[in-house]
């Protein structure tokens, strides 16, 4: 046929040449025989339309059931996978074997391309610089991340510019709450130095959960306050529509590789504690800000000016301290000092602490606590708070609430156990009580449990008259020591007589 081995550019470019040249210098521009440009001379025709279209080879196993089946199926359920198509199609029609899976799947492929629904189109936008901010959380489970060997169970507020790049990462140890987000944006807003125009979050739906209308009314509105504060105009995405809060979205994967590469460099996930491991993020996040530094720079001076100081982010909760020497907060009970019970106390409720106050007084900062994953109260107990009254009462350990909890290391209470199963429980009691009150008056916590913890392997009970001896002498047989302070006047006798009446 002719022209058989020459493209259909070339055939452009041999006629393109030919309307001024000769078929041979036409033919030597085209990269083509003077044989083959006299053909292609003759009969003026592109390649591809001079080739026979190629028949099928052998027959369509799907000819009599692709109409008749398989496009009623995708008819009525748009949705259907093709993997469910070809399931229905083997169960009605088993002769045709396996081996048309992958040829199903490109037909099915091709007649959505003509007859397949409307599709949602993603519209790429033009950033403007210093005009929008985004938020967002990621769980981050995946990492395996430990504090002191156990697990942690945390997520990350991620916040970034859409200009620039800008990003800030904060560690969440609870949920998804408006406590989170105000403590996680204030950090990176003060941490870059101004505000952007609007702020973008997501639908806040994990936020509202389990909340009532006028609650729901009174978070949206402490939002908005927020974003008034900073002069930031409040945006949110529409509820399932993740594509619409993109900008950080897509940067939640990326900040995840880095840290787990990072891990696997650092060659172990285990972190002392947990500042420690918000300051592992904090430095990979600024390497990643580091290689975005020139655009950051350079959307600075569109950014808003921040105001004098930073608004609230925490929760005020009102609190009364019951005769159990703690109060209730959020299915969490609470251990304080026992000079505190009866009090109206106010706390301030963040993220992962509590602020306690009585009126204006700071008086102490508790840790805080989650209900336990089945939904049951959980406890934050601190046995300095009632070491002083569980002396006078030993036995009240023994069905205590709250006792595993109180011990404040895995060893005293692996020494317990040992205890309540060797001695009667009221001897049991009392020397597990007395080792608290000697690591309390003491301060050998750490030290104790690591003694505690040699006994335990040698497999011995603890000896709490030895223990005693070990971690120094008891404060009340402490000698007193009395100073007495010389005279002034036998310094003279250093000085000597001259140099006296010298001064005189």
């Amino acid at each position: 046929m002719p022209g058989r081995h020459v493209t259909d550019h070339q055939m452009r470019l041999f006629m393109q040449h030919r309307q001024t040249d000769t078929v041979a210098v036409a033919a030597a521009k085209a990269s083509m025989s003077k044989a083959t440009a006299h053909r292609i001379a003759k009969r003026a025709r592109l390649p591809s339309t001079s080739k026979a279209p190629r028949g099928r080879r052998r027959p369509d196993p799907l000819g009599e059931v692709f109409d008749a089946v398989v496009v009623p199926m995708l008819q009525a359920a748009p949705g259907l996978r093709p993997i469910a198509v070809f399931e229905e199609v083997m169960r009605r029609h088993p002769e045709l074997g396996t081996g048309i899976r992958r040829t199903l799947e490109r037909r099915i492929r091709a007649w959505r391309a003509v007859n397949g629904p409307e599709q949602d189109v993603i519209f790429r936008q033009t950033h403007e610089p210093g005009r929008s901010g985004l938020s967002d959380f990621t769980d981050m489970a995946d990492l395996g991340v430990t504090v002191a060997g156990v697990a942690l169970e945390h997520r990350l507020y991620h916040f970034r510019l859409a200009y620039s790049g800008f990003e800030h990462a904060h560690v969440i140890l609870g949920g998804e709450s408006f406590v989170a987000l105000a403590e996680g944006l204030q950090n990176a807003l003060w941490l870059l130095g101004g505000a952007p125009l609007q702020h973008r979050t997501d639908s806040l739906s994990a936020a509202f959960r389990n909340l009532d209308g006028d609650a729901q009314a009174d978070l949206t509105a402490r939002y908005e306050a927020l974003c008034a504060h900073y002069g930031m105009e409040p945006t949110r995405n529409n509820p399932g529509v993740a594509h619409e809060n993109g900008a950080v979205e897509s940067s939640h994967g990326h900040l995840k590789r880095a840290l787990a590469d990072a891990l696997l460099l650092r060659a172990s996930a285990d972190f002392p504690d947990l500042a420690a491991y918000r300051a592992f993020v904090d430095g990979i996040v600024g390497l990643r800000n580091a290689r975005n530094a020139k655009r950051i720079e350079a959307e600075r001076p569109h950014l808003k000016r921040l105001p004098d100081r930073r608004t609230c982010d925490y929760e005020d909760v009102t609190v009364r301290v019951t005769s159990s020497g703690g109060f209730r907060l959020r299915k969490v009970f609470y251990s304080v000092p026992s000079r505190l019970i009866g009090h109206r106390l106010r706390v301030r409720l963040y993220d992962d602490r509590l602020d306690v106050f009585v009126g204006g007084t700071h008086v102490t900062t508790l840790t805080r606590g989650r209900p336990r994953p089945d939904g049951r109260d959980d406890s934050v107990v601190s046995y300095h708070h009632v070491i002083h009254a569980l002396r006078r009462k030993p036995m009240a350990l023994l069905g205590l609430v709250y006792r595993d909890q109180l011990f404040p290391r895995e060893a005293y209470r692996h020494a317990f156990d040992a205890l309540l199963a060797a001695r009667p429980e009221r001897e049991a009691c009392r020397t597990t009580v007395a080792l608290l009150a000697l690591a309390h008056e003491r301060g050998c916590e750490a030290e104790l449990a690591s003694r505690l913890a040699e006994i335990r392997e040698a497999g011995l009970l603890p000896d709490i008259d030895e223990l005693r001896a070990r971690f120094g002498p008891d404060p009340s047989s402490v000698p007193r020591v009395t100073v007495a302070l010389a005279s002034l006047a036998s310094y003279e006798c250093l000085l000597g007589p001259a140099a006296v009446g010298e001064a005189a």
